[in-house]
């Protein structure tokens, strides 16, 4: 060997390595570096970085550079406008400088959170025919973030890890059946190196699970689901021994085994880790109405239920039914707060819900055991909860059959996905909430459609005719309200009224402020002890999403998404303002800012002349079949406005165009599939006859009128 000649290689590899070393030391910290000790500890710093701000989910910031004394100096610090026109749900999330956010059709943006900058973005290129089995808008409410990567759940069902940094896919992995109509539209958690998604798709005919995938490459960890195997085998998951003790002797015969039941996890999931618990909420079941879903028999379980699991293993903890054998879509998914509280004299770690029936509940979340449950809005359908047993104690005529049962709330609740807060300064829960009549009433002959809406509930007994008395008594029924509620003494402390019913999420601050945005085109801030107002802001488009804040280089920031839609528009688009779809904004506020966002420009809206269009269909056909298929999207009567105001579209001048859309599928592309596995030829003529009739100002087609008392 040769002494000499190694040297120098000897000597250039230890340059290597010594450069390699320094270069390594110079490297800056990982973007997104966020673990569970980072996620605990954001409930009291001035960091976002789950989507309830920390583990809690009290979405309450100590940060409070912005007060009660100076609100009314904040001013728009920077915007982003986005490419989609449809709800914004989500909430921003900012770790390392940089502000995370979703849009609809799951879309990703990556901004530097100071100035507004874009870093990156991500289109996961959800196929648009995939709109039609989202029975709330084509939403998604945010991202996950852990150790580098950015967790999304898309709308076709995909679970995708970006990097962070660059937002590259990492790797993808599909979360359901794609033959079935599955979506997910919920914002993913982390815990403990696994990632948390559920799904939607109850109204269409699927069966609801929770899985945990393994953050560092998508494999599959565990799966509990919430409704026992319409088989009768086991599925070897998680869920196996409890769906055999408890679940199967809950679920009769009935539909449920042809439509997979229901009971999905859209929204909360929610993490102890001191009692390294996972709590979720579960959907309604499939059909509504329990009397075809299982007979009228049976608490079916886990609907509308909140379950406790453990987070290593996802095996079932313990759990409480909020709606036993729920029949109106009372679902039991809505937002979930953890707090420590004292109720009754005693201390408790709590688990806090304002689910879609009016309860609020305060439960110990070591056991389950139920502490309170007060009603926040009028209802109808109960008059309490029974503490000894925790169950409803209904209003019997709330299980309805042939008659007509108007009642409240209606199956958008009150109170829906828009996030609640919690305040540890003032020990109150803030509420977005609302009030709305529905009338239920059994489907005669129900019979199931798969990949289809399956209620099981006369949809037409809340399109029947009315006189204009009692169309103004309905509409003072409708109501929406900002609560502040005392979560100990279950009391209403103060409540800020809104226009519409359908109103937007709520954060609270340490500098005593609530924040939220609403329906009409507004942000507000109140103040959090009594209600005042005391600061808003013109956003031009409606807000859904929650705010939140979050401080660098020594300034506090509010960020909102901005854009209207979800359910309420899409499925009560009368009850809500009549502008036109408008592209979604993340709108930035600080003190004394001063950046403007241009007005929208307003689509040209569509005028056609019916004059002369002759039609050769029944409308009064046309009146029944619309109703029972088109109205969740087009509203009841054709008086939708956000989709396609139907009446007033170009398509129904001749039979051709309108069977393109409605029999071919031409606008599948934008969620509007063919119907012909629904309809026949001359139903869809029928239903261009009720439209036509309408754009020209006809009356209703004769039907029962629904009492408004």
């Amino acid at each position: 060997m040769n002494i000499l000649k190694l040297r120098p290689v000897l000597k250039l590899g230890v340059a290597l390595a010594l450069a390699a070393t320094l270069a390594a030391c110079q490297k800056p910290a990982q973007i997104g570096n966020v673990d569970g000790a980072r996620i605990a500890a954001a409930d009291g710093n001035t960091e976002w970085v789950s989507y309830g701000k920390g583990y809690s989910e009290q979405r309450f910031s100590p940060l409070d550079k912005v007060n009660t004394t100076n609100v009314a100096q904040l001013g728009l610090a920077w915007y982003a406008q986005f490419d989609t026109d449809r709800g914004q749900e989500a909430t921003p999330l900012v770790v390392d400088g940089v502000l995370y956010t979703t849009t609809a059709w799951s879309k990703v943006y990556a901004f530097d959170a100071a100035t507004g900058k874009p870093r990156w973005s991500f289109d996961p290129k959800v196929n648009g025919a995939k709109g039609f089995d989202a029975c709330c808008d084509v939403v998604n409410r945010g991202v996950a973030i852990w150790k580098g990567r950015v967790y999304v759940g898309a709308l076709d069902g995909r679970l995708i890890a970006l990097d962070a940094d660059t937002g590259k896919v990492v790797w993808q992995v599909q979360t359901t059946d794609t033959s079935k109509p599955f979506t997910i539209t919920g914002a993913p958690r982390v815990v403990k190196d696994k990632v948390l998604i559920g799904n939607s798709g109850a109204e269409y005919g699927v069966r609801g699970y929770v899985s945990a995938y393994d953050a560092a490459s998508g494999k599959l960890v565990w799966r509990f689901y919430t409704i026992p195997n319409p088989t009768g085998a086991a599925d070897g998951a998680a869920s196996d021994k409890v769906l055999k003790d408890k679940g199967q002797a809950t679920w009769p015969e009935g539909a449920w085994k042809l439509v997979g039941g229901g009971g999905t996890v859209w929204d909360a999931i929610v993490y102890d880790p001191a009692l390294d618990m996972i709590y979720f909420g579960v959907d309604n079941g499939t059909p509504w109405n329990q009397k075809e879903r299982s007979g009228g028999k049976g608490d079916n379980l886990f609907v509308s239920s909140i379950v406790a699991v453990k987070a290593d293993t996802g095996e079932y903890v313990w759990h409480y039914q909020v709606n036993p054998g729920e029949s109106w879509d009372y679902s039991a998914v809505q937002p979930m707060i953890l707090a420590d509280l004292t109720v009754a004299g005693a201390p408790h770690k709590v688990l806090m819900q304002a689910p879609k029936n009016g309860f609020f509940y305060v439960l110990d979340r070591t056991n389950g055991k139920l502490l309170s449950a007060k009603n926040f809005v009028p209802v109808t359908w109960a008059t309490g909860i029974d503490m000894t047993t925790g169950r409803p104690i209904e209003n019997p005529a709330a299980r309805y059959g042939k008659d007509v049962d108007l009642q409240m709330p209606a199956p958008l609740g009150a109170h829906n996905w828009h996030p609640m807060s919690f305040s540890p300064k003032t020990g109150l829960v803030y509420i977005p909430a609302q009030q709305m009549p529905f009338a239920f009433q059994n489907e005669e002959n129900f019979k199931y459609k798969p990949g289809a809406w399956n209620l099981g509930v006369n949809l037409l007994a809340n399109a029947a005719p009315m006189t204009a008395a009692q169309t103004a008594a309905m509409a003072a029924q409708v109501k929406g309200w900002l609560i502040a509620w005392d979560p100990v003494n279950q009391k209403q402390v103060w409540s800020a009224p809104h226009p519409y019913f359908w109103n937007a999420g709520v954060l609270s601050t340490g500098g005593g402020l609530v924040f939220q945005g609403a329906a009409e085109g507004q942000v507000y801030a109140y103040d959090a002890t009594n209600g005042k107002q005391l600061w808003q802001y013109p956003t031009q488009n409606g807000v859904i999403a929650a705010p939140m804040t979050y401080e660098l280089n020594g300034e506090q920031y509010v960020a909102l998404m901005v854009g209207s839609g979800g359910g309420g528009q899409v499925s009560a688009p009368s009850l809500m303002p009549t502008r036109p779809r408008l592209p979604g904004r993340l709108m930035v506020f600080k003190l004394g800012a001063t950046a403007k966002a241009p007005p929208f420009v307003l689509p040209a809206q569509p005028t056609i002349d019916l004059s002369k269009v002759t039609v050769n269909g029944d409308p009064k056909h046309g009146y029944v079949v619309f109703n029972n298929n088109c109205q969740v999207c087009h509203g009841a009567n054709a008086t939708g406005s956000w989709l396609p105001d139907l009446k007033r579209s170009p398509l129904i001048i001749t039979t051709a165009d309108f069977n393109s859309v409605v029999m071919e599928g031409v606008k599948a592309h934008n969620g509007m599939v063919s119907f012909s596995r629904f309809l026949k030829p001359q139903d869809v003529e029928d239903i261009r006859a009720f439209l036509v009739g309408q754009g020209k100002g006809d009356p209703l087609p004769g039907a029962t009128t629904v009492s408004a008392k």
